[in-house]
Protein backbone atom coordinates (compact mmCIF):
# COMPACT_ATOMS: atom_id res chain seq x y z
CA UNK A 1 0.00 0.00 0.00
CA UNK A 2 1.50 3.32 -1.02
CA UNK A 3 1.26 6.59 0.83
CA UNK A 4 -0.91 8.05 -1.95
CA UNK A 5 -3.79 5.62 -1.42
CA UNK A 6 -6.64 6.83 0.75
CA UNK A 7 -7.01 5.13 4.09
CA UNK A 8 -10.56 4.26 5.13
CA UNK A 9 -11.97 6.56 7.74
CA UNK A 10 -14.98 6.04 9.95
CA UNK A 11 -17.02 9.18 10.43
CA UNK A 12 -19.98 10.06 12.59
CA UNK A 13 -22.76 11.30 10.33
CA UNK A 14 -23.83 14.32 12.38
CA UNK A 15 -20.58 16.30 12.27
CA UNK A 16 -21.08 19.80 10.76
CA UNK A 17 -19.15 20.83 7.67
CA UNK A 18 -17.75 24.15 6.48
CA UNK A 19 -20.45 24.85 3.89
CA UNK A 20 -23.21 24.97 6.51
CA UNK A 21 -24.50 21.57 5.43
CA UNK A 22 -24.09 18.76 7.93
CA UNK A 23 -22.58 15.46 6.85
CA UNK A 24 -25.97 13.84 7.41
CA UNK A 25 -27.72 16.29 5.07
CA UNK A 26 -24.97 15.90 2.48
CA UNK A 27 -25.17 12.12 2.75
CA UNK A 28 -28.94 12.19 2.21
CA UNK A 29 -28.50 14.30 -0.92
CA UNK A 30 -25.69 12.10 -2.28
CA UNK A 31 -27.74 8.93 -1.73
CA UNK A 32 -30.74 10.44 -3.56
CA UNK A 33 -28.61 11.44 -6.55
CA UNK A 34 -26.89 8.04 -6.63
CA UNK A 35 -30.29 6.32 -6.53
CA UNK A 36 -31.49 8.39 -9.48
CA UNK A 37 -28.37 7.49 -11.50
CA UNK A 38 -28.59 3.77 -10.57
CA UNK A 39 -25.37 3.93 -8.58
CA UNK A 40 -26.60 2.54 -5.26
CA UNK A 41 -26.20 -0.97 -3.83
CA UNK A 42 -28.56 -1.79 -0.95
CA UNK A 43 -28.43 -4.76 1.37
CA UNK A 44 -25.68 -7.16 2.38
CA UNK A 45 -25.37 -9.16 -0.83
CA UNK A 46 -25.26 -6.18 -3.22
CA UNK A 47 -22.95 -4.20 -0.94
CA UNK A 48 -20.45 -7.01 -0.43
CA UNK A 49 -20.35 -7.66 -4.18
CA UNK A 50 -19.70 -3.98 -4.90
CA UNK A 51 -17.06 -3.72 -2.16
CA UNK A 52 -15.28 -6.89 -3.28
CA UNK A 53 -15.24 -5.80 -6.94
CA UNK A 54 -13.88 -2.39 -5.88
CA UNK A 55 -16.80 -0.62 -7.55
CA UNK A 56 -17.68 1.25 -4.36
CA UNK A 57 -16.82 4.87 -3.68
CA UNK A 58 -18.53 5.21 -0.31
CA UNK A 59 -20.07 2.79 2.19
CA UNK A 60 -22.73 3.70 4.76
CA UNK A 61 -23.23 1.31 7.68
CA UNK A 62 -25.72 1.40 10.56
CA UNK A 63 -24.19 1.43 14.06
CA UNK A 64 -27.08 -0.48 15.60
CA UNK A 65 -26.70 -3.62 13.48
CA UNK A 66 -27.30 -6.71 15.61
CA UNK A 67 -25.18 -9.09 13.51
CA UNK A 68 -21.55 -8.61 14.58
CA UNK A 69 -20.25 -10.72 11.66
CA UNK A 70 -22.10 -8.45 9.22
CA UNK A 71 -20.38 -5.34 10.61
CA UNK A 72 -17.03 -7.10 10.76
CA UNK A 73 -17.27 -8.21 7.10
CA UNK A 74 -18.24 -4.78 5.77
CA UNK A 75 -15.57 -2.98 7.83
CA UNK A 76 -12.91 -5.49 6.73
CA UNK A 77 -13.77 -5.07 3.05
CA UNK A 78 -13.72 -1.27 3.40
CA UNK A 79 -10.31 -1.41 5.10
CA UNK A 80 -8.88 -3.87 2.57
CA UNK A 81 -9.96 -1.86 -0.49
CA UNK A 82 -9.51 1.64 1.04
CA UNK A 83 -13.17 2.61 0.75
CA UNK A 84 -14.53 5.43 2.90
CA UNK A 85 -16.99 4.30 5.57
CA UNK A 86 -19.64 6.40 7.31
CA UNK A 87 -21.66 5.08 10.24
CA UNK A 88 -25.13 6.40 11.03
CA UNK A 89 -27.46 5.62 13.91
CA UNK A 90 -30.86 4.69 12.44
CA UNK A 91 -31.62 1.86 9.98
CA UNK A 92 -35.07 3.26 9.10
CA UNK A 93 -33.53 6.61 8.20
CA UNK A 94 -30.96 4.90 5.95
CA UNK A 95 -33.72 2.83 4.35
CA UNK A 96 -35.71 5.97 3.62
CA UNK A 97 -32.67 7.71 2.08
CA UNK A 98 -31.90 4.63 -0.02
CA UNK A 99 -35.41 4.57 -1.48
CA UNK A 100 -36.69 1.54 0.42
CA UNK A 101 -40.10 3.09 1.12
CA UNK A 102 -43.33 4.17 -0.49
CA UNK A 103 -44.14 7.85 -0.94
CA UNK A 104 -47.74 8.95 -0.35
CA UNK A 105 -49.62 11.70 -2.20
CA UNK A 106 -48.33 14.39 0.13
CA UNK A 107 -44.71 13.35 -0.46
CA UNK A 108 -44.27 11.78 2.96
CA UNK A 109 -42.48 8.43 3.21
CA UNK A 110 -44.48 5.49 4.53
CA UNK A 111 -43.82 1.76 4.87
CA UNK A 112 -40.13 2.46 5.41
CA UNK A 113 -37.94 -0.64 5.46
CA UNK A 114 -34.77 -0.57 7.53
CA UNK A 115 -31.44 -1.02 5.78
CA UNK A 116 -28.13 -1.89 7.43
CA UNK A 117 -25.71 -1.12 4.62
CA UNK A 118 -25.67 1.01 1.47
CA UNK A 119 -22.81 1.42 -1.01
CA UNK A 120 -22.46 4.29 -3.49
CA UNK A 121 -21.00 2.97 -6.76
CA UNK A 122 -21.75 6.04 -8.90
CA UNK A 123 -22.27 9.51 -7.43
CA UNK A 124 -24.14 10.63 -10.54
CA UNK A 125 -23.66 14.33 -11.12
CA UNK A 126 -21.33 16.61 -9.19
CA UNK A 127 -23.04 18.47 -6.38
CA UNK A 128 -22.24 20.55 -3.33
CA UNK A 129 -23.21 17.63 -1.10
CA UNK A 130 -20.74 15.31 -2.82
CA UNK A 131 -18.00 17.91 -2.42
CA UNK A 132 -18.83 18.29 1.29
CA UNK A 133 -18.44 14.54 1.85
CA UNK A 134 -15.24 14.30 -0.20
CA UNK A 135 -13.71 17.29 1.61
CA UNK A 136 -14.62 15.71 4.93
CA UNK A 137 -12.70 12.54 4.06
CA UNK A 138 -9.76 14.51 2.66
CA UNK A 139 -9.40 16.37 5.97
CA UNK A 140 -8.88 13.15 7.87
Amino acid sequence: MSAEEATPVQVEANAPSQAGMTIEQALQDVLKKALIHDGLARGLRECVKALDRREASLCVLVESCTEKEYVKLVEALCNEHNINLIKISDAKKLGEWAGLCKIDRDGNPRKVVGCSCVVVKNYGEDSEAMNVILQHFNKQ
